[in-house]
């Protein structure tokens, strides 16, 4: 029979009272059964068919798609799960989104916004009736038309779900700072099993009662991934139970009892959900109240709900002899062949025809009145609730001037600066600036004080819902920086934050911010397609500042040197990507104020946090940015003509060791014309037909020549500068020196050695490159060997770096 109780079966629990065993009437029932096969029959018929969506007809071979393509197994859990939060919403008014971890569930999402009348409303070419019907299937999986996940297509969505593991992260992202939003949380039981959801129960450690909405998790227990039993579902209950509450979570249990062989009908599970749904949002509410009223301080046990129905409910049992229903095999379509199989064309319309259409539907293909009781009104409706199109809710940051922290530059490396702690003092008035408005984060694994980011600490405290004790520093239960040892979880908090209407910034050390290219690559995906659509309202941008970089982890060795996010970022859609490089702490500041309020982008800031030279002052800096490439006529020797060679570098280490090869040059071959190229803008390296960034041709040659050599300093793996200027008229002429993973703990200057990006290496291409110069420079080449090996051998007797790179200074003669 159908269950409905806050412990496992067999077991006692304390702490709250199971839910009531009926909180619904006969017609509260009747409508949400109604909707729910309604809901059901339109998922079915967005999969198959192509005409005849109201069976006016028996079926026929060209009422169905060529291709059948979709997912059909969570859809009736989801379908079910959509129904009740739309009861739950109109009775107690909740603003309330849901975010669906089961990506395949495309058909359950569009069927319910259809029927609730917001597809209809965003796109008009689809009424609710049998025209838009035919159109909504029509188009379900069809060139041309809709996809079969949640993307930003759908209205109501702010996750996809294609790849799986991020509907708690997102969840809780979406809840911070929305105190009166309530996100529930979709989890499949496949997607239970990854490691970004297994870190994203932990969001409830950080969710601040007074300040932040609510998650409900519902963790939808079907049984089946694509073709294996799930963990969840086959796990003893009482093990689950005991999973689920060390993780912090009250659970309650739903289900239809399938899995025992006494699987009870829908309408017992109908009643045990509402009943399990009410005392949840009851228990959220005491929580909620008992902080911001009572001023309770102790970290709540939130709610969740447990749903274990089967995969494929409501469809065919048995399909060739074959049970289908219950089984991996109705994880698609459980009905392949029917447009060549007359037996299974009459399948599928007993199928459809089990919905009962006839009293869900009028004669023009309109709802019916009862079917469309629970739904709400307006803005309450889950699909038009407007913190799912966040961009609506977005409001321009209060950026302080970047000039009000700028580092005075009396000369070109006369002084050092911390490039993150001069932005911190920048990101702590941001903070201050928004604290009632409680609408910018900080995100981190971590590595705030590692990243000299302390300063953001006197504005604001690390958000923490576990016990605090006296030594510990920075803790807060309202603060707005969120530090935790998953890369996902900042990650996931990010997106949801963002795509709820808010602003943030995630740093972290770069070596480690591939473990979420997945993430930025679905987001980027996301960004692409909602581009697309009209509807959907810009977005704040998803911000990385990656520090700690490659050529400063000398100390902690091969492990934390890895440049490698940018190349894979820079894979994605040109219009939503943007990579900085800084070259110093203005410039920093210049790039985060471009940055930081802009939308529907990833921007992508690499930048030092160890004391690097101040080459710009702040007003050339910020020009610099806007230019994105620019030629540093202090550094150069062409003056006013045409270059023997351009030395250029993109990055900050790579910066000081082109400036440092420059300053060589001008000592030891005076009459050479040297040109010294800034990239601050990685993307203006590209044409502009393969990004909107790209310098135009005849700018491009202008700073860099078609005919000249170029000696390329580059902060990441050289191979990325080729890809990027392979169009380029002088593209032969560039040789780029950067990381080519030659790493250990050393000196720092050894790691630029290693990797060929050395000062002295540089000159030595140089004079390889540049016509006439094997013969006239042959001992200057020899001499920039010499110290190589020098440098060899003296950081292996004395653990430092050579006293004329230690104490090197741009001296500009």
């Amino acid at each position: 029979m159908a269950t409905a109780s806050s412990s496992a079966p067999g077991r006692t629990v304390t702490g709250g009272a199971a839910p009531p065993d009926a909180v619904l009437d006969h017609h509260e029932l009747a409508a949400l059964d109604a909707y729910w096969r309604a809901a059901n029959y339109l998922a079915v018929g967005q999969l198959y068919l192509m005409d005849n969506p109201l069976l006016a007809e028996p079926l026929r071979p060209e009422h169905i798609k060529p291709r059948v393509l979709g997912h059909w197994g969570t859809t009736p859990g989801l379908t079910f799960v959509y129904t009740h939060l739309n009861r739950v919403i109109r009775t107690r008014d909740l603003n309330m989104i849901h975010i669906t971890g089961p990506g395949h569930g495309g058909p359950a999402t569009l069927a319910c916004c259809w029927l609730d009348g917001t597809f209809s409303e965003t796109y008009p070419e689809v009424p609710r009736d049998a025209t838009g019907m035919r159109r909504l299937f029509r188009s379900f999986s069809f060139p041309g038309g809709l996809p079969t996940h949640n993307g930003p297509e759908v209205p109501g969505s702010l996750h996809e779900g294609g790849e799986l593991g991020y509907a708690l992260s997102h969840a809780y992202g979406a809840a911070f700072d929305n105190p009166d939003l309530v996100v529930a949380a979709i989890i499949g039981d496949g997607e239970a099993e990854t490691g970004p959801l297994a870190t994203g129960w932990h969001g409830n450690k950080f969710l601040d009662p007074v300040h932040d909405g609510a998650v409900l998790p519902i963790l939808h227990l079907n049984g089946y991934k694509i073709g294996n039993p799930t963990v969840f579902a086959r796990i003893p209950e009482e093990e689950l139970d005991q999973l689920l509450r060390g993780l912090g979570h009250d659970p309650v249990y739903v289900g239809d009892g399938t899995e025992r062989g006494d699987g009870a009908g829908p309408p017992a599970v109908h009643r045990a959900f509402a009943a399990a749904l009410d005392h949840c949002l009851d228990l959220i509410t005491d929580a909620q109240r008992a902080a911001r009223e009572g001023g309770v301080t102790e970290r709540p046990r939130w709610p969740m709900i447990v749903l274990r129905t089967p995969k494929g409910w409501t469809g065919p049992g048995e399909v060739a002899g074959r049970p289908v229903a219950a089984t991996w095999r109705s994880h698609q379509v459980p009905l392949s062949g029917v447009r060549d199989d007359p037996g299974r064309l009459r399948r599928l319309e007993e199928w459809m025809r089990s919905y009962r259409p006839e009293e869900l539907f009028d004669a023009t293909g309109r709802p019916t009145g009862g079917l469309l009781r629970n739904v709400p009104a307006g803005a309450r409706r889950l699909a038009a609730n407007p913190h799912a199109n966040g961009g609506r809710l977005r409001r321009a940051l209060p950026l302080p001037g970047v000039r009000e922290y700028a580092v005075e530059v009396t000369g070109p490396g006369a002084t050092l600066h911390h490039p993150t702690e001069v932005l911190a003092g920048l990101l702590r008035d941001l903070l201050r600036r928004t604290a009632d408005r409680r609408d910018f984060r900080i995100f981190a694994p971590d590595e705030i004080d590692s990243n000299e980011l302390s300063a953001v600490h006197e504005a604001t405290g690390n958000g923490w819902q576990a016990a605090i004790w006296p030594v510990d520093e920075y803790l807060s239960r309202d603060g707005r920086v969120l530090e935790t040892l998953s890369e996902h979880n900042c990650q996931g908090w990010l997106e949801g934050y963002l795509l709820t209407g808010r602003h943030g910034l995630f740093t972290s050390y770069e070596a480690f911010v591939p473990i979420v290219t997945s993430m930025a690559n679905q987001h980027a995906k996301w960004l692409k397609g909602s581009r697309e659509q009209s509807w959907r309202a810009p977005i704040p941008a998803l911000n990385y500042l990656l520090t700690s970089h490659v050529w400063r982890q000398d100390h902690n060795g091969f492990s934390h040197q890895d440049p490698g996010f940018v190349d894979q970022v820079v894979n994605k859609s040109p219009q939503t990507i943007r990579v900085y490089l800084p070259p110093d702490a203005n410039t920093l500041l210049a790039v985060a104020a471009a940055s930081l309020d802009a939308t529907d982008l990833i921007n992508v800031v690499i930048a030092g946090k160890q004391p690097t030279f101040d080459w710009l002052p702040i007003d050339e800096a910020v020009h610099h940015v806007a230019r994105g490439v620019s030629v540093w006529d202090w550094a150069s020797t062409d003056a006013g003509r045409e270059p023997d060679v351009v030395l250029a570098a993109a990055g900050d280490v790579p910066t000081l060791e082109v400036l440092a090869a420059a300053s060589l040059l001008r000592r030891h071959l005076p009459g050479l014309a040297v040109r010294v190229v800034n990239v601050v803008d990685l993307l203006r390296l590209p044409p502009p037909e393969m990004h909107p960034h790209g310098l135009d041709d005849t700018t491009f040659d202008a700073l860099f020549t078609t005919d000249r050599p170029v000696v390329f300093g580059y902060h990441g793996y050289p191979w990325l500068i080729h890809r990027l200027i392979y169009r380029r008229h002088g593209h032969d002429n560039f040789h780029v020196h950067g990381y080519r993973e030659e790493g250990t703990t050393t000196t720092p200057f050894d790691l630029v050695v290693r990797n060929g990006l050395d000062r002295y290496r540089l000159v030595i291409d140089v004079i390889d490159r540049t016509p006439g110069l094997a013969l006239t420079a042959v001992e200057l080449r020899q001499r920039m060997r010499e110290l190589r090996a020098e440098h060899h051998d003296y950081i292996r007797t004395h653990g430092i770096d050579l006293p004329e790179v230690r104490d090197w200074r741009w001296d500009g003669s």
